[in-house]
């Protein structure tokens, strides 16, 4: 999304609580590829508050991505506190993030590669618009939607991406619109269709009656990690025959499920006036005194909305992160141009970054 004082440069990530950040990360780097540590932070998280019972709690985090394009996976986990998985079985529509949408390059390929070492996978289906996609489950039972999207950063071989959206169950779709289109700049409706649907069909609840909105922007992103992040897709998905239920109701902020989708932002305090005037100030700043916050390596700012039915949406503005930690090559982005886009170069100088686990 691009204004004259602000950028919304794609979706930065999606941040998905477990019960083991390694033990989930190495899940996903073997299914996924996303294997290329950016940050890894073992501290207290002291500015969420609000969502986390009103204590400042220690948590164990860390955003990986995967080089050849798409938003990363935030993998978080309580370090001192149990985690709180989800006391009901998830169905299509409960209220937040349900499902999240990654990038794949091929998609019958993708779907035999997945085969040969994972059973919880769907067979290939058809969304709405004539597009073939297919379900995963995790470990934990987080569903991911497969995407097809043939374009790469940095060629890896891989075939698949990152982060390129969600699946967000709402109460009332035309009030959702209030944030997704008015304040994240939504502007494009690819389908809005209302029924039963046979790519639902496949997960829990996918049988009922739903109205499903999928939405992406008209012109592609702008700014500094424009050429790793993409616009995305947000699906909203409104259950009409049955009373959803809220995925975190009575849980924290990094419990178990995905815990927000965080965008890539450029002039904060802009963004701020711009969410305040459409009705939708910051619950969270990270920074309200002007001081950085620092996250491992990284440092910048975050803040965060909701959404009318408390999703939490996350908006990060990068001051500095890791390039090859190696080398102690960091980049300042105060000191350039964060309009305009990073080279290639310095996206493949972070495969000095890949993450190795042990077996």
């Amino acid at each position: 999304m691009e204004n004259s004082q602000f950028l919304v440069s794609g979706i930065q990530q999606v941040g998905v609580g477990t019960t083991s950040v390694y033990k989930s990360w190495k899940w996903y780097a073997d299914m996924f590829g996303v294997d290329i540590r950016i940050l890894e932070d073992d501290t207290v998280a002291e500015r969420m508050l609000p969502y986390t019972g009103g204590q400042a709690q220690k948590r164990h985090a860390a955003i990986a991505v995967n080089l050849q394009g798409g938003g990363g996976f935030e993998i978080w986990q309580y370090s001192d506190r149990k985690p709180k998985p989800v006391d009901f079985d998830i169905q299509v529509g409960d209220l937040g993030i349900f499902c999240a949408k990654l990038k794949c390059r091929d998609i019958e390929a993708a779907h035999k590669q997945l085969s040969e070492k994972w059973n919880k996978i769907s067979p290939i289906v058809t969304i709405p618009d004539g597009t073939k996609t297919f379900y995963v489950t995790d470990l934990e039972g987080n569903w991911f939607q497969m995407v097809p999207d043939s374009k790469v950063l940095v060629e890896e071989k891989k075939l698949f991406g990152g982060m390129v959206g969600a699946m967000i169950g709402v109460t009332n779709i035309e009030k959702s619109l209030e944030v997704y289109r008015d304040v994240l700049g939504y502007d494009v409706v690819v389908y809005d269709k209302t029924g039963t649907f046979d790519d639902l069909s496949h997960l829990l609840g996918g049988n009922g009656q739903f109205r499903r909105v999928l939405l992406k922007w008209s012109k592609p992103v702008e700014g500094a990690f424009s050429p790793l992040f993409t616009s995305g897709y947000i699906e909203l998905v409104q259950a009409l025959d049955r009373t959803p239920k809220k995925i975190f109701e009575g849980r924290y902020w990094g419990d178990p499920g995905f815990i927000q989708v965080c965008y890539d932002i450029t002039n904060m305090d802009a963004f701020g006036e711009h969410c305040k005037q459409k009705g939708y100030p910051f619950t969270v700043d990270s920074c309200p005194d002007g001081v950085q916050f620092n996250m491992g390596d990284a440092s910048g700012r975050f803040t965060y909305i909701e959404d009318p039915d408390g999703t939490l949406i996350e908006f990060v503005e990068t001051y500095r992160v890791g390039i090859a930690k190696k080398l102690n090559l960091y980049l300042n982005l105060m000191k350039r141009n964060r309009e305009k886009p990073l080279p290639k170069l310095l996206f493949k100088a972070m495969r000095m970054n890949r993450m190795k686990f042990k077996d």
